[in-house]
């Protein structure tokens, strides 16, 4: 029969208690109530500088919602269960780093918005944040760096679609999760 030391009883109390630490991966939880199984997401209004930034963004959160697989998502308001609405508010472009030369070789591109989904059989605001941002950097990276105009604007409109993305992925957690 074996001996059981002090040592090897301390071991498997510590695999005992870390084993129901209640560990669960995150992101993907749902706290929307069951009956809502549409939701409509209208094309979000733009109130900044940046044109077309209101439909890259209404793009990207509802490509995210629709990845989802449990919701029919709509381009209005007319017959859903729950409704997201956003407005665009400002996007900001602001050197983030730069060469020895002091030239710039790394932007920061931060969007604001303010974003409300509500339940339309309740009337409840579920989840809303009156200036939700997101970010992205992007680096410069032509030989003429940030002194040539048309290299900017590409790098900028893929930064744009790489904020969408990371923009509608935050939404659409904090919304399910109810952050």
């Amino acid at each position: 029969m074996p001996r059981w030391t002090r040592r090897d009883l301390l071991w498997m109390g510590g695999a005992v208690l870390a084993g129901g630490c209640g560990y669960a991966l995150a992101g993907r939880g749902n706290t929307l109530p069951s009956h809502i199984t549409s939701i409509g997401v209208p094309p979000f209004t733009n109130q900044s500088t940046t044109p077309d930034i209101d439909r890259v963004l209404t793009d990207a959160v509802r490509a995210e919602l629709q990845s989802k697989g449990r919701y029919r998502i709509l381009p209005d308001e007319n017959g859903v269960d729950a409704v997201l609405v956003g407005r665009v508010l400002n996007v900001v472009l602001q050197p983030a780093a730069f060469t020895a030369e002091n030239q710039v070789s790394r932007y920061l591109i931060v969007a604001t918005a303010s974003v409300e989904f509500t339940d339309r059989q309740t009337k409840q605001v579920i989840w809303s944040n009156p200036s939700f941002q997101g970010r992205d950097e992007f680096d410069v990276t032509t030989g003429e760096s940030a002194t040539d105009p048309t290299a900017l604007f590409a790098q900028d409109t893929t930064a744009l679609e790489r904020l969408a993305r990371t923009f509608a992925r935050t939404v659409v957690t904090s919304i399910f999760e109810a952050f």
